[in-house]
């Protein structure tokens, strides 16, 4: 099953999921009032959804019907990001071969993960903004993983027990912070700096997670192209690894890393820009439109 945040026609942001039954894909609004007395009980955030257990939710939600006024054709309902404001992002660099085969850098021996805070989180639409000092700022498609359930120093071989689902994650990052630095921080954790979505799709939906193709275009052009076969540590490896470094909670969200072709492998580098689109898209999860603006600060 495929869950979404979005926009009620109040403004505020509540879970739902998106129903094909009747053939136009739709957003249920789960816990719209008038719906059963379960489903309008439900918690109204994807969190608590989450921590619930979003696979035994689908199975419960599959056995309802919901009414002509509970439903909204996805083509016009606004999404927000799936999970707005998850507890954090655990990061993997110089995860992808072929990127690392681009930079001349040979495998890390053990991955190499990063913090980026939950308020970096944008949903699909929204504008990545630019404030004037950040200075050259790439895109990052990657595969995400939605934990479901606490791990702590688990082992690869149960890790995936602990996956509530996968979306599509843009890891933007301020490239010329990051060399200054010589650290993550900074660079990760701009306002804006992190769209994810269009949707989490739960693990009976994505039978193969190791062989999704990545994409990226920039006004248009593909500047990145890889598949989830190339990573060096697989999502096992990495939860499992991330687990031993800090507690991992449901809900917070695990990047897988990205593919060749950020902004400064091309040339000129393709530096995002005011004014510019970009869509990152990992296969049958939807793809993520974000605009780039310039800062209103």
């Amino acid at each position: 099953m495929r869950f979404v945040s979005f926009y009620r026609g109040d403004g505020r942001v509540v879970p739902g999921f998106i129903d094909e039954r009747a053939g136009e894909p739709c957003v249920v609004d789960v816990t719209l009032p008038g719906n059963d007395a379960w489903a309008a009980a439900l918690p109204p955030d994807m969190q608590s959804w989450v921590e619930m257990g979003l696979e035994r939710l689908a199975a419960q939600l599959r056995e309802r019907a919901f009414p002509a006024a509970a439903r909204v054709p996805l083509s016009g309902a606004r999404l927000a990001a799936p999970l707005p404001r998850p507890g954090k992002i655990v990061g993997a660099a110089f995860n992808y071969h072929d990127a690392l085969k681009e930079r001349g850098m040979p495998p890390p021996e053990t991955p190499v993960i990063f913090i980026k805070s939950g308020r970096t989180v944008i949903g699909p639409g929204d504008p990545v903004r630019l404030a004037p000092d950040v200075g050259n700022v790439t895109y990052e498609a990657e595969l995400a993983v939605v934990i479901g359930r606490t791990a702590l120093r688990i082992d690869a071989a149960r890790a995936m027990e602990h996956v509530a689902g996968y979306l599509t994650l843009n890891d933007v990052s301020a490239s010329d912070m990051v060399r200054a630095d010589k650290a993550f921080v900074r660079g990760k954790n701009q306002p804006t700096f992190c769209p994810c979505g269009p949707w989490i799709a739960t693990p009976d939906d994505v039978p193969a997670p190791d062989a999704l193709d990545v994409f990226l275009t920039l006004e248009g052009k593909v500047r990145q192209s890889g598949n989830t076969a190339d990573l060096v540590f697989g999502i096992a490896e990495l939860i499992a690894y991330a687990s031993t470094q800090m507690p991992l909670d449901p809900g917070d969200i695990i990047a897988t890393g990205t593919p060749a072709g950020v902004a400064i492998s091309h040339q000129p580098a393709a530096w995002l820009r005011p004014g510019s689109t970009m869509i990152a898209e990992v296969q049958g999860l939807g793809a993520l439109r974000n605009p780039i603006l310039a800062s209103e600060s």
